[in-house]
């Protein structure tokens, strides 16, 4: 349930942070920072240690471009990646349809990045409360195919009530209650999360940036396992 998402800039630090941390973790995500420095290979690496790869482009362009992109990463033996789902039920259907020839690979639609609140919403010309919004999204998201949604731990519960329960809820914004919050305005416990429902969480800096990455793994996973109980 446990996705680390790999914010470095090289290859090299990727594989420090995967060495230390592959025997608590399954799933790693590969993000813009990392994709861009260094490309495919850091997704090779990945699957040649029979890792999950969870391919973040936030994809979000006109339907045949993302329906591309879709099966590039299809090619390279992506497990998960993700579009906005502000891009529209057409462009998010193009994503699925591109996927379908690719057994393992899910489609995951981001609702409203974790960076943004109401009053950013506001600020773009969305009049609707951030969980308003995260909701729309979502049921939209999920009428048009997607395997799963993204959004904050503050919206868990909410989607969870409002979803079917075979669509994934991956919850970024994880934040250990003694870490800061960072750039992340929604943010929660690992407990708040999955108690409340979701599928998969995401944890960055707390894991890549601590001073042995391991343990920080294992610490989150305890937390997981004993939020699963209660």
């Amino acid at each position: 349930m446990l996705i680390v998402a790999l914010d470095v800039f090289s290859f090299e630090e990727m594989v420090s942070i995967v060495t230390a941390t592959q025997q608590e973790v399954d799933t790693y995500k590969i993000g813009h920072q990392l994709f861009t420095a260094e490309g495919p290979r850091v997704i090779q690496y990945l699957k040649a240690l029979g890792k999950q790869v969870f391919l973040d482009l936030k994809l979000h362009e006109i339907a045949n471009s993302v329906a591309s992109a879709v099966t590039s990463a299809g090619r390279h033996g992506v497990d998960m990646v993700t579009v906005h789902a502000s891009g529209g039920r057409t462009m998010m259907e193009s994503a699925v349809t591109a996927a379908k020839p690719f057994t393992n690979l899910k489609i995951i639609a981001l609702t409203v990045v974790t960076g943004l609140n109401d009053n950013d919403l506001l600020d773009i010309g969305v009049t609707r409360t951030t969980d308003e919004q995260v909701s729309r999204l979502a049921q939209l998201a999920e009428s048009s195919g997607c395997h799963g949604v993204i959004a904050s731990p503050q919206e868990t519960a909410l989607l969870r009530a409002a979803l079917s329960n075979n669509t994934m809820i991956i919850t970024p914004g994880i934040r250990p209650i003694e870490d800061k919050n960072h750039d992340q305005k929604r943010v929660g416990t690992p407990a708040h999360a999955i108690q409340n429902g979701a599928s998969y969480i995401i944890v960055g800096r707390p894991i890549i940036q601590a001073t042995s990455p391991e343990i920080a793994a294992a610490n989150i996973n305890r937390q997981i396992s004993k939020a699963k109980t209660h």
